[in-house]
């Protein structure tokens, strides 16, 4: 019978004692885990090196995989604006995994890995770390996607406000890296977008670039201020952080779609620029977004997953936005409170990302869990 994932959190140390914290929460652990996730507080960048190398020395473990995080996540509780870390150890054959990703890399490389592992039509769970600052890295994850069409990628961007570093297996910065696992390692992923859509899409008539200019053949500017209503329509300031713009993922039977910033909009030309590409013929729709509505689609996306759960879960890692946790949901470590409270007490590590991966897509404003079951 395989064994339960063990994880241990530490904070407000120096690297040294945080580690060996870690450590004594995890006990004796030498041949009994094969694979170490490991996120790191950005302040510990100087020291991940070590950090990742006492880990591999004391447990053993030489296949670890994790990022840096300005914020992290644990069982029921978030850390911010402090030293901390957050480990699991997980019990799985060395055969029903791969990592991907190192320093000395190019993508051909990368693609290369992937594509080795990965040689039969079946369908693969992928934990995917990007870093925000390569501005190929979106276009990886694609590449990705393309060299195995039946991976399920998930995972989050580097945040960082120093060095965007990387785990895997040694520390690396610049690229993607990750965890591929065979069909044999079976897990239940779920999503949050955190953000209500108001009730109407519309068709994107023309558009140039990322500069909305028409939507149903009329000013796109016209049609937003209809759908946010008379009192946000007559202060556009006003929805600075409360409307963004929708995009309905085509042919999503599940009602999909990406959050992306309204990031100017130009009153005199009634044309309003977003932060993604547009294509004409695809569909907009405005969305609110608030601590209700998270919270809402927050419980709705866990009733979900716990209705689909066999079992209890082995363990977890949680994705979420920069935007989400103490801004969304409170400084109580909320977000992380209503996983436990609602999945019960496992493992469960993770960071608070520049962007979010779910289903091959790179999302904002979103939380992302994946349970191994």
């Amino acid at each position: 019978m395989s064994e339960p994932f063990l994880h241990a959190t530490a904070s407000g140390q120096s690297s040294r004692e945080l580690v060996n914290n870690c450590l004594h929460q995890l006990g004796d652990v030498r041949g009994r885990y094969r694979l170490g996730f490991i996120y790191a507080s950005d302040t510990l960048c100087n020291d991940l090196v070590n950090i990742v190398g006492r880990f591999r020395q004391e447990t053993g473990i030489q296949d670890w995989v994790g990022t840096v995080g300005i914020g992290l996540c644990s069982t029921g509780c978030e850390y911010y604006d402090q030293d901390a870390l957050a480990v699991m150890l997980a019990d799985v054959d060395d055969r029903d995994f791969a990592i991907i990703g190192a320093s000395d890399l190019n993508e051909e490389q990368l693609l290369e890995q992937v594509s080795s592992y990965c040689k039969e039509e079946l369908p693969h769970v992928g934990i995917i770390h990007g870093d925000p600052s390569n501005p190929g890295t979106p276009r990886l994850i694609e590449k990705i996607c393309e060299v195995v069409p039946a991976a399920y990628l998930v995972g989050g961007l580097t945040s960082s406000n120093f060095q965007n570093h990387q785990v895997a297996r040694d520390v690396i910065n610049g690229s993607v890296s990750g965890i591929l696992f065979s069909p044999q390692v079976t897990t239940i992923v779920g999503h949050t977008q955190g953000c209500t859509p108001l009730d109407v899409q519309h068709v994107i008539t023309k558009c140039d670039r990322n500069i909305l200019i028409e939507l149903d053949h009329r000013p796109a500017l016209d049609v937003l201020r209809e759908d946010i209503g008379e009192v946000l329509a007559k202060d556009l300031q006003k929805i600075s952080g409360y409307i963004f713009a929708g995009l309905p993922i085509e042919h999503s039977d599940t009602g999909d779609y990406l959050v992306r910033n309204i990031i100017g909009i130009d009153e005199q030309e009634k044309i309003i620029a977003i932060g993604d590409y547009l294509y004409e013929g695809s569909r907009f729709m405005a969305c609110r977004r608030d601590g209700n509505s998270a919270r809402e689609d927050m419980l709705r996306m866990l009733g979900s997953m716990k209705s689909r759960m066999p079992e209890h879960p082995r363990g977890g890692v949680y994705y979420t936005c920069l935007g989400r946790g103490r801004y969304q949901f409170g400084e109580n470590s909320e977000e992380l409170k209503m996983i436990r409270d609602t999945l019960g007490d496992f493992p469960l590590v993770g960071f608070f990302a520049n962007g979010e991966i779910f289903h091959n897509r790179l999302y904002g404003y979103t939380g992302v869990l994946t349970l191994f079951t």
